[in-house]
């Protein structure tokens, strides 16, 4: 099988990276790729963005397998055309990708079909938005209805930082994103990942991971696309896997074939663990960036034909098996990120650190011949196994210590609550 993986972060060199050991592979491609692809895939530079750029790579290497990375993708609507041109293509529809490209449009869905999720409101002027904010105060999550790169979250924790917020979203803070505000309530708990994959009727759940969003230790800082993960996740019992599953993914699904917009991709639910059970804090339509490093180092299965599966709605009969260990990645960043930020450096040592138990994702890299250079805010996904996560992450961060980037930054306390939770 040919196989053209869309993206360039560390979600795809993830993704390709386990793809390249399929023996059902003939030859991988990725588009664009980064530094580290090359490794493993032929990289094809092209711009995502324009869909017929990406048909003609499809047609001129005779791709039989496309698999999409990049929400921004997803929800452009990238899988509708490829798949119009005739290829098979792993990637939700346009239509059903809103359950991550409107928050709005998967609050709806929440309240049609039961799903547990918090309450909210839904607001396309300043005015309306801030008279709701008064009417509740904080805390409270103030959030732009479209994709912002991670970073369209804010979790006030008092009125006059939501007021901020709900002003820059309609101030273009985030473009079209945040022409309308989904205003929710605050939910006390620990937040959790799960990802499903489904073929418009069938289900494969896969496994759990916790992300680590804030920039900085205690988990303090700003909101980042992610500056670790680890897999599995303790904290989500089996009890409340199957909850989850029954309770939301389920609904979804049916909510989505109902609609006429059956849903065949991955789904990724960010969950808030509380007191009265599971809640639904959003959906995105790919797999998760750090959390897919986690997921393929810990992944025991081939990935390529669970993939196709999905894409092609045979996945009924499939099973996924996983390494009885834990994983754990700990994202290098460019200092500044995720503000403003010079590309440019030199990174040396991350080349060598490639084992069975450690292996370092690219996400934000370019090559200049040999030598390696940062060109993006998350630069390098340094992950790691164990068989524990104290293990796990006492490899993560010997790798990252071998690696010398002086204008790079990381977090010290990846996976800390864990940690602290399972210690003597």
């Amino acid at each position: 099988m040919r196989v053209l993986v869309i993206g360039s972060g560390g979600r795809e060199h993830a993704l390709a990276w386990k793809i390249a050991q399929s023996p059902l592979l003939t030859k991988l491609f990725i588009a664009p790729g980064n530094g580290g692809t090359g490794a493993v895939a032929e990289n094809l530079p092209v711009d995502i963005s324009d869909h017929a750029a990406v048909i003609a790579l499809c047609h001129e290497h005779e791709i039989d397998f496309v698999v999409v990375g990049p929400d921004a993708a997803v929800v452009a609507g990238l899988g509708d055309d490829v798949r119009a041109a005739g290829f098979t293509c792993f990637c939700p529809s346009k239509a059903a990708g809103q359950l991550e490209g409107s928050k709005g449009f998967t609050k709806a869905l929440c309240d049609e079909m039961g799903i547990p999720t918090a309450a909210y409101g839904r607001f396309d002027n300043e005015a309306a938005a801030l008279a709701y904010l008064y009417t509740q105060g904080a805390p409270i999550v103030i959030k732009a209805d479209g994709l912002a790169a991670g970073k369209g979250v804010t979790v006030a924790m008092s009125v006059e930082e939501a007021e901020e917020a709900i002003i820059d979203c309609f101030a273009g803070a985030f473009g079209a994103s945040g022409a309308e505000v989904v205003i929710e309530e605050f939910m006390e708990g620990e937040e959790v990942s799960l990802f499903v994959l489904c073929d418009g009727k069938d289900i494969l759940p896969l496994t759990t991971a916790q992300d680590h969003k804030r920039a900085f230790d205690g988990d303090t800082g700003p909101n980042t696309g992610g500056m670790g993960a680890y897999s599995p996740a303790p904290v989500m019992t089996r009890e409340v896997f199957d909850e989850v599953i029954e309770r939301m993914i389920w609904p979804t699904v049916r909510g989505l074939a109902a609609r006429g917009m059956p849903y065949q991709g991955v789904f990724f639910a960010g969950l808030m663990l509380t007191e009265a059970g599971p809640k639904l804090v959003e959906y995105n339509a790919r797999f998760g960036d750090p959390e897919t490093q986690v997921m393929m180092m810990r992944m025991e299965s081939d990935l390529l034909p669970l993939l196709h599966a999905t894409a092609t709605g045979t996945l009924a009969g499939h099973e996924v098996q996983w390494k009885d260990q834990f994983a754990m990645t700990v994202c290098m960043a460019t200092k500044g990120y995720p503000g403003g930020y010079g590309k440019g450096s030199e990174i040396v040592g991350a080349d060598v650190l490639d084992s069975e138990n450690l292996h370092v994702f690219h996400a934000g890299t370019h090559r200049d011949g040999e030598r390696l250079f940062a060109a993006g805010g998350r630069v390098l996904n340094v992950t790691a196994l164990g068989k524990d996560l104290k293990e796990a992450q006492s490899r993560a961060y010997a790798g990252v210590d071998q690696i010398v980037w002086p204008e790079g930054f990381c977090r010290r306390d990846i996976g800390w609550r864990e940690l602290a939770r399972s210690a003597p």
